[in-house]
C-alpha cells in the first residue's frame, strides 16, 4: 500500500501523537519510518485521497503537534510515496540536506502576508502624476471613437499600475524583512500587489506582527495588509 507522508523530523524528535489519527476514512494509524538520523511520520494512503475538510484538519493537527516539540519539515497535503521502504531510501539519500534544513527551521514559524491597495486610490495617484495620461483621458472623453488614443491610454495606465505595484511590494519587503530570518515571494493574486511568506523565530512573532500592523497604519485606509500565521513553514522546506 502507498505511504502518506506528513512530515520529516530528526530521529530523536518526540513522537507525541497519542489521540491523533491520519487521513482517510477510516482514519489511518500514524507511524514512523526511520533512517539513522531522520524520521518521517506517515500512515497508509487512502485510495481516494482528496482535500476534504476532515483530512486537511488531520494533516494539520499532526504538523502542529510535531512542531510544538521541535524542528519539523512539514509536507504539503497529498504527498504520497510508493511504500515505507521508498520513504526510508529518500531519508537516507537526502540526510544531509534535510538535517541542514531542520537546523534552519528550528524554532521558526511562517507568516504569509498579502498586501493590496484600493484601485481607485492608485488610479487617482497615477492620473495626477502624468500630464500625458490626463491629456489622453480628455481626448478619449471628447472623442470616444479615437481607438488609437484609447489603446495608448490603457497601455500607459497598465504600465504605471504594474510599476507602482512592484515598487510598493519591494518597499514593503525591505521594511519587514529585518524581522524575519528569510522571506519568499510568491506570484501575487489578482487582488494583491504582494504575496510573501516570512520565516520568523517564535520569540520574534509578536514583534513581527506589530511591525505589519504599524506598516498598515502608516500606509492608511487605502491599503490592506492581511497577515496569516503562525503556519508550518511550507514555503521554506
Amino acid at each position: 500500500m502507498s505511504t502518506y507522508i506528513y512530515a520529516i523530523t530528526s530521529a530523536d524528535h518526540p513522537q507525541n501523537l497519542q489521540g491523533l489519527s491520519g487521513v482517510g476514512s477510516p482514519a489511518g494509524s500514524l507511524r514512523t519510518v526511520k533512517s539513522n538520523a531522520l524520521s518521517a511520520v506517515v500512515s497508509d494512503a487512502p485510495g481516494d485521497l482528496r482535500a476534504k475538510r476532515r483530512d486537511l484538519a488531520a494533516h494539520q493537527a499532526v504538523l502542529e503537534q510535531l512542531m510544538a516539540d521541535g524542528a519539523t519539515l512539514p509536507m504539503r497535503f497529498g504527498l504520497v510515496g510508493p511504500d515505507d521502504g521508498a520513504v526510508e531510501t529518500v531519508l537516507e539519500e537526502n540526510q544531509d540536506s534535510y538535517a541542514e534544513r531542520l537546523s534552519e527551521l528550528d524554532g521558526c514559524v511562517e507568516y504569509n502576508l498579502k498586501a493590496a491597495r484600493e484601485e481607485d486610490d492608485l488610479l487617482r495617484e497615477i492620473v495626477a502624476g502624468s500630464e500625458e495620461i490626463q491629456r489622453l483621458r480628455e481626448v478619449t472623453k471628447d472623442h470616444p471613437e479615437a481607438q488609437g488614443e484609447k489603446m495608448r491610454l490603457g497601455e500607459l495606465v497598465s504600465g504605471e499600475v504594474q510599476a507602482r505595484h512592484e515598487a510598493e511590494g519591494t518597499d514593503l519587503l525591505e521594511r519587514l524583512s529585518g524581522g524575519a530570518q528569510r522571506h519568499a515571494v510568491a506570484e501575487p493574486t489578482e487582488a494583491h500587489f504582494l504575496n510573501a511568506s516570512f520565516l520568523v523565530r517564535r520569540e520574534d512573532a509578536a514583534a513581527f506582527a506589530q511591525a505589519v500592523h504599524e506598516e498598515a497604519e502608516r500606509r492608511g485606509d487605502a491599503y490592506s495588509l492581511n497577515l496569516h500565521g503562525p503556519l508550518p513553514p511550507y514555503s521554506f522546506v
